[in-house]
């Protein structure tokens, strides 16, 4: 029944990356990899795509400058291109910004339902004030979700059946439900030992976070307590007080991600500034100084310093587009696989035949 095996049984496994059909190296890609080298690869291939055409071409690109005004053509496309995409991205900014900019009424109600959900958590807690930082308050409901789950071992027989008296470890329900708490346990102790020390701002306490498949654990923990009549009363306890953990973590994930989608796109604004400002430069540089063949003489390697600079500056003035798309990669990847909150799974994982545990 174990989810951190590959599914065998046709349940989601616990780690986001091993969810869904796509490659753990593709999903590495989407997620993990440091956005600037993301944005980095593309450049490279589009100029490295450019003197390769311009290499197999029959007619220089010297030659093309001589006749027409291809340089100048294509310099003002990407000049306006790259106004528009500053634009599009300011537009972006308002947007996440119109929410911390309401009225005093809505400012005020944000807060008291945050201060009311922090409260519900440290009495989940039984502490007297839920941890500040993020990556410290998803660490102790993980906690506090590991500790619940080993409460429900307690509660049950490890070597005979509560309800038949079989001796079989195996079969029955309480190797079930044992086997279910453990799972969920060595989960959660997993996602809480990679948040400690976690700084927020950094993809690393999301990931985590989104590795506790609480949807899943929810809908087994629920399926468990209501299809079994002949559990103990500590059984049935135990297994509401995991599901009413697992249940604030749903909506402190949602929050946590929401930050950081906001976080993110701030951290988007600045970095498309950053690429703006050259490649305006070098967009206007091709416009006033490439519109002749002379402007640029000489070759490298065997290679027209014309054909390489032209490439340089369309890989340049694509900058900004090339980091817009690695973060909204990342964003809508994220955004994608966590849809839904509460019990809903969303992929072929949740074939009825995969969720007949009585078959």
């Amino acid at each position: 029944m174990s989810s951190t095996d590959g599914s065998s049984s046709g349940e989601p496994d616990d780690r986001m990356r091993e969810r869904g059909a796509t490659s753990r190296t593709k999903l590495g890609v989407y997620l993990r990899t440091d956005r600037w080298v993301v944005a980095a690869v593309p450049l490279v291939a589009i100029f490295v795509a450019i003197v390769a055409l311009g290499l197999l071409d029959p007619t220089p690109l010297r030659d093309a400058v001589e006749s027409t005004d291809p340089v100048e053509t294509l310099a003002q496309g990407l000049l306006t291109a790259i106004v528009t995409g500053v634009t599009l991205v300011v537009s972006i900014n308002q947007l996440v910004l119109s929410r911390e900019l309401g009225p005093l009424g809505d400012q005020r109600e944000r807060m008291e339902g945050s201060i009311q959900f922090r409260e519900d958590v440290a009495d989940l807690l039984d502490v007297p004030v839920a941890p500040p930082e993020p990556s410290a308050f998803m660490r102790a409901l993980a906690q506090s979700i590991a500790a619940r789950a080993r409460a429900i071992e307690e509660t049950v027989p490890s070597h005979v059946d509560a309800a038949s008296g079989d001796s079989d470890p195996t079969d029955g329900t309480s190797a079930r439900i044992r086997e279910f708490a453990t799972e969920v346990a060595e989960n959660a102790d997993d996602v809480a030992s990679r948040l400690e020390g976690k700084q927020f701002g950094t993809f690393e306490v999301l990931s985590a976070s989104l590795d506790l498949n609480y949807s899943w654990k929810i809908y087994q923990a629920t399926r468990l307590r209501r299809t079994h009549d002949d559990l103990a009363a500590e059984t049935e306890a135990a297994l509401d007080d995991l599901r009413d953990a697992l249940e604030l973590f749903g909506p402190a994930r949602e929050h946590v991600k929401t930050l950081y989608f906001r976080w993110e796109l701030v951290d988007l604004s600045r970095a498309m500034f950053y690429t703006a400002v050259p490649a305006l430069v070098a967009s206007i540089g091709a416009i006033l100084f490439l519109d002749n063949p002379g402007s640029v003489a000489g070759t490298t390697l065997g290679i027209s310093n014309l054909l390489l600079v032209v490439a340089f500056v369309t890989a340049v003035s694509l900058a900004p587009f090339s980091v817009l798309a690695a973060y909204v990669l990342r964003i809508s990847t994220v955004a994608k696989r966590t849809l839904s909150i509460g019990p809903f799974v969303l992929r072929s994982e949740t074939r009825e035949e995969d969720l007949d545990w009585e078959s």
